[in-house]
């Protein structure tokens, strides 16, 4: 009990505790669909480097690595531009964010990249 009252209290450190960890989930929150953006970004580009002379081969692969970035867009959703040598992969989509319902943001991501 006498831990309780002294002098430096009790309650502060809790406080920060609680607000830190706070801080952290919602880092945790919104960070992980910006990790996934970029990840996702980068692959795309080197799906579009490698130029398959199919477009739907093309759009298979961006497909799979959305899939495995848990990216929520479907086939229908990437447009393939072939010009020559240059391969355009465009997309995007959205994504809800709920910060135990005190805060809801939707994120929305768009990914337009030549290789």
């Amino acid at each position: 009990m006498r831990h309780l009252r002294n002098n430096e209290g009790f309650v502060k450190p809790l406080l920060v505790i609680a607000i830190m960890a706070f801080l952290i989930y919602s880092g945790i929150q919104f960070g992980i669909p910006y990790f996934h953006y970029s990840a996702f970004q980068s692959e795309a580009k080197d799906i579009a480097r490698l130029g398959l002379e199919e477009v739907e081969k093309t759009r298979a692969q961006i497909y799979e690595a959305a899939q495995s970035q848990k990216i929520p867009i479907e086939m229908e959703d990437i447009k393939i531009t072939k010009k020559a040598h240059i391969t355009r992969v465009q997309t995007s989509w959205s994504v809800d964010v709920d910060i135990l319902g005190l805060y809801h943001r939707t994120l929305h991501f768009t990914v337009d990249v030549e290789g």
